[in-house]
């Protein structure tokens, strides 16, 4: 159980590692003030200090979660899971870490694969109470802890864990290096990292339908299937994204990781593109 502290190969789908490898090295950072349009008033008030946004943004949701996952991610959210707890089960880790576990379903699939001790947090107690409800059903109360935290400012020892995984968590912090530096320092050295997100398909294709879907489709499916408050997450899904990478390009996001003492940082693009899978080693 974890401790509390006191007060460049990147592949895709579709494509061999040496080609991922070149397009990688090709990306630039950006350097150059960007400004982002103000896309519905809670697409700026990510960050806050308690986050207060995503915890507002999901309160209504987490019985449905899951079947929202899925229709945010084109019916992948699964897949998507899947290749996440592939990497940070690899090593069997005793301790694992799960920031952003919502209903538990990654903290889940993680103790069943490895049969170690998994700390879920959340910022959102409502979230977290379904996700107890789903440990308990599944039998697992003595490897699975649940409770509230925020990625920023974790309460857990340096080098706590042996691996750490992360599901959209970076859209929703003011300093996403300065989160990646906090989720770091509770690794041990040479543990695995790993974080899930959406993404924005590179090619123009998947792109331009990836921008119909998420700024047409999603709001109406919302409003059908969850009412006003899944109306709410899809309006504002599509645009929170392509803002977020247009202040965090790939290429910056790995300078992060790799300033915050990560090595070997991979990625891996999921369904052309609406999804991304990053992991790295922590160093010595």
């Amino acid at each position: 159980m974890a401790t509390r502290k006191g007060p460049i190969v990147r592949t895709s789908e579709s494509t061999a590692r040496a080609s991922s490898t070149s397009r990688c090295q090709a990306a630039k950072r950006s350097t150059s003030p960007v400004t982002v349009p103000v896309v519905w008033a809670m697409t700026m008030s990510v960050g806050s200090a308690e986050n207060e946004f995503a915890v507002k943004l999901f309160r209504r949701l987490p019985r449905r979660y899951d079947l929202l996952a899925e229709v945010l991610s084109f019916g992948q959210n699964a897949r998507w899971r899947a290749e996440l707890v592939r990497h940070v089960a690899k090593d069997q880790p005793r301790r694992v870490l799960d920031v952003a576990t919502g209903t538990a379903g990654v903290a889940i699939a993680i103790a069943r694969r490895t049969n170690g001790h998994v700390t879920g947090v959340d910022v959102s107690q409502e979230m977290l109470e379904i996700g107890r409800g789903r440990v308990a059903g599944a039998g697992l109360q003595g490897l699975i802890e649940l409770e509230t935290a925020r990625a920023e400012a974790l309460s857990f020892d340096d080098r706590a864990f042996d691996a750490i995984s992360f599901t959209y968590v970076l859209r929703y912090v003011a300093d996403p290096a300065a989160t990646i530096r906090e989720l770091t320092r509770t690794l041990r050295s040479g543990g695995v990292m790993a974080g899930l997100d959406f993404y924005v398909p590179p090619s123009l294709p998947p792109r331009a339908a990836w921008w119909l879907y998420t700024r047409a489709v999603l709001p109406v499916a919302g409003l059908v299937l969850g009412g006003r408050a899944w109306w709410n997450v899809g309006r504002f899904l599509g645009p929170n994204i392509s803002a977020h990478y247009r202040r965090w390009p790939l290429q910056r996001l790995i300078d992060a990781w790799e300033e915050a003492g990560m090595e070997g940082v991979e990625y891996r693009l999921m369904s052309l593109g609406g999804g991304i899978v990053m992991w790295g080693t922590k160093r010595a």
